[in-house]
């Protein structure tokens, strides 16, 4: 069990390891070789073109001005100078939004700290029980609840600060709540242009003997929204075609480097082995080999490109609306179409480069087969993870390595040694044991079928809050509690256990101070020296690169990580909220994660990260309903508590705030939430007017024809036909064409079947 000089050596190393990371950064960043790696997104926004200097190479290299190294802490400053609507301008709404989340944090464990500090320290530290009951414990855990003795009234300190804690919480959530709900509004009103603003994804779309799926689409949506449906791009299942654009790319780019490397050196032809990694197989001409790689992937690419264009069992029964008017997208957005609540499905369409083309082409009947099937694994793999995770539990103690490792006892019982294991163990050998853990639940989430990166990134954190809550969190609670009383627990009788399990959570609160202080402070300063893409640049630039595109694509800007980035600001949230009252200690450590993340990501969101899409803020709701629930934990978990404590006259008051809370979350999610998963008609009409003053001549057709076709296609199909124009623009019933020979669901007898649009595999082959 930690102790204060445990914790203490561990707050050094973690500091000083904190230390070097941002000095390095601080130094690395100001050299001209490295530019590239700490501003990519200027690079990728066109405004910054590379540091050039005259005179010697040196100083392309290294930069000699020795007034920049004095002003090496100049971007803690500059990264705060940014104001926040220029800042969502330059980055985007989720960016910012997603920097509010530590400010969030800030904003309810500042008041919470100090008001802890101030009431409940003294109420726990001025007790003897610990000294007396004969339990294992340290410095640390005499202020916490474990020191108040069994049914006394000072019980009644936490039950008033467990109100005062949910007040002030739900108080600051609610503003935050409506504060994002307005940003996003206000986003959505103000955004320029963009086609998923115009356009709805349309699943299970049902089969028809006469019509293709295209003309099926193409004639619902004439029938049923005549007077704003504009054009529709049914969704092909490119998979295998893009896995062969990926490859012959690659091809392309080792033929490309080979053929550089022969233009410097002519006197000898590259050679290559064509086995695993280049590493076995037969030793051939490298320029001769990819050349033909590169052509047999073009033939297989073009005969592939055919098939999907000519095989009816390639087009899914799924496509992309899109509408003349953002309020026609709107109405067909949020209805239902069809009488049968399970065919003709719509939702909106996430932006283009949000789309994951991937499961588009998963069957819709599916996906509730395959998402059951992940739930269960997600089950198994949450749970049987337990075992790995008390397994590091009980080795990360002096008893545990004691045990394991006997012949190592001289080493440990070392002081510094001891105080080392005891208080930075525990935290990096958690921390090394989950890395693997983010890429397994987005496989998860990639297999359930979700149809955009956004989508995927939500779900995959839900499943890792999920995770850490069990594991991490209950897991090392119980784990390790269990195994520090074991000598207590065996000789107790089995009706003093909880009693027992009551005290000795509190105390885990050390280990949870060692991993904030690995995770939260080493880790991030971590993020900011970007040390593997800084190797990873160099060795393409020096290695691969040849032309300043290829340049371009050794930068490796990376993006905020929402799966992997709020589940762990969760998890300091449910820190802080559960051990609040029960061991205000361990808040200063999560004040000092809060800050120092939001000065280093507010720096990264402006010069680094790259955002892969824009929801919009959409992952706020989750964000307010994770903080509800570890709100809700704690006070479930103080009353368990108080149980133990014989503090029967107080417990019952906590009773209430389980209730009061859940009802402020419905409240919110009521009076909020829409804001984020509805787009309001009026809002949708009033920027149509607005666009249709300043743009009265717009060709929206031609700029949303394209938006929605898969990637492997848009080389080749760059343009589209007119045929439907003038109907489109008719005022008049609009004759719908049609092959069926039932008129069930056509208003009018079609007179145009003849000149019907063809369907887009027909379109290519007529445009080819």
């Amino acid at each position: 069990m930690a102790t204060l000089g445990d914790i203490g050596v561990s707050a050094a190393i973690n500091i000083l390891s904190a230390f070097i990371f941002l000095l390095a950064f601080a130094i690395l960043r100001l050299q001209p070789l490295n530019d590239r790696v700490y501003f990519p997104k200027w690079y990728l926004m066109g405004l910054r073109n590379g540091v050039t200097q005259s005179g010697a190479i040196v100083k392309k290299i290294v930069n000699l001005d020795w007034r920049a190294y004095i002003r090496f802490l100049n971007w803690v400053p500059d990264a705060l100078k940014m104001p926040e609507l220029e800042l969502i301008d330059h980055a985007g709404l989720d960016s910012a939004v997603y920097l509010r989340i530590y400010l969030l944090g800030l904003k309810i464990f500042v008041p919470i700290t100090l008001l802890a500090f101030t009431v409940l320290v003294p109420v726990h530290w001025t007790n003897s029980t610990l000294r007396k009951s004969g339990f294992t414990y340290s410095d640390v855990d005499k202020l916490s609840i474990s020191n108040v003795p069994l049914g006394s009234q000072r019980f009644w300190t936490h039950i008033i600060m467990a109100y005062a804690i949910t007040v002030w919480t739900c108080y600051v959530l609610q503003r935050e709540y409506a504060k994002v709900a307005a940003m996003r509004l206000l986003f959505l009103a103000s955004e320029k242009r963009r086609p998923d603003q115009f356009t709805v994804l349309v699943r299970n779309v049902p089969p028809d003997t006469h019509e293709s799926v295209g003309e099926c689409v193409e004639h619902f949506f004439l029938v049923n929204h005549t007077d704003h449906y504009l054009t529709h791009q049914v969704v092909y299942n490119a998979n295998k075609l893009a896995k062969l654009v990926k490859e012959k790319k690659s091809k392309q780019n080792w033929l490309d480097y080979y053929q550089l490397k022969y233009s410097r050196n002519k006197s000898n032809r590259p050679m290559m082995k064509t086995g695993l990694l280049g590493l076995f197989g037969n030793k051939v001409d490298a320029i001769d080999y990819q050349t033909a790689e590169v052509e047999r992937l073009s033939k297989e690419i073009a005969e592939e490109r055919e098939r999907v264009k000519n095989d009816p069992k390639s087009i899914m029964p799924t496509a992309f609306v899109s509408f003349k008017t953002r309020w026609g997208a709107a109405v067909c957005a949020q209805t239902q179409q069809s009488r049968n609540p399970t065919l003709w499905l719509t939702e909106w369409a996430p932006e283009p480069r949000d789309v994951y083309w991937r499961n588009l082409a998963i069957p819709y009947v599916s996906l509730t087969i395959r998402r059951l099937i992940i739930g269960v694994a997600f089950f198994f793999l949450t749970f049987f993870f337990m075992i790995p995770i008390t397994f590091v539990q009980t080795l990360a103690t002096i008893e545990g390595i004691r045990k394991v490792v006997p012949f190592l006892k001289v080493i440990i019982d070392i002081p510094f040694v001891k105080s080392f294991i005891q208080g930075f163990l525990p935290g990096i050998a958690l921390k090394i044991f989950l890395i693997v853990l983010p890429r397994i639940l987005m496989l998860m989430s990639k297999f359930e079928g979700w149809e955009s990166i956004s989508a995927l990134e939500r779900r995959s954190a839900s499943k890792y809050y999920i995770f850490n809550f069990v594991n991490v969190f209950l897991g090392s609670i119980i784990a390790g509690a269990a195994f520090e009383q074991l000598k207590t627990f065996l000789h107790q009788s089995a009706n003093e256990i909880p009693k027992t399990i009551g005290v000795a959570i509190p105390m885990k609160a050390t280990f949870f101070i060692t991993y904030i202080m690995v995770d939260g402070w080493a880790g991030i300063a971590g993020e900011i020296l970007r040390l593997k893409p800084l190797i990873i640049f160099h060795l393409k630039n020096f290695f691969l690169v040849k032309t300043e595109n290829d340049r371009k694509k050794a930068m490796n800007a990376g993006s905020l990580g929402f799966n992997t980035g709020e589940p762990q600001i969760q998890l300091y949230f449910l820190l802080g909220l559960v051990y609040a009252v029960v061991t205000p200690f361990l808040l200063p450590f999560i004040l000092v994660f809060f800050g120092l993340a939001f000065i280093v990501f507010r720096h990264q969101i402006i010069n680094v990260y790259n955002q892969k899409y824009e929801s919009g803020a959409a992952f706020w709701p989750d964000v307010h309903g994770r903080i509800i629930f570890a709100l809700v934990f704690s006070q479930l978990s103080l009353l368990g508590l108080l149980g133990t404590k014989h503090a029967a006259q107080s417990a019952p008051f906590l009773i209430a705030l389980p209730v009061l809370t859940i009802s402020f979350h419905k409240f919110c999610k009521g009076r909020y939430e829409p804001a984020f998963t509805r787009y309001p008609l009026q809002e949708a009409r009033r920027k149509d007017t607005l666009e249709r003053a300043k743009e009265p001549n717009l060709n929206l057709k031609a700029y949303l024809q394209n938006a929605y076709l898969h990637p492997v296609f848009k080389s080749d199909d760059e343009d589209e036909d007119e045929e439907f124009d003038d109907k489109l623009e008719s005022n008049g019933t609009v004759l719908v064409p049609t092959k069926r020979q039932s008129r069930e669901n056509t208003p009018a007898p079609s007179r145009m079947s003849a000149n019907s649009s063809p369907s887009r595999p027909n379109a290519i082959d007529q445009i080819q």
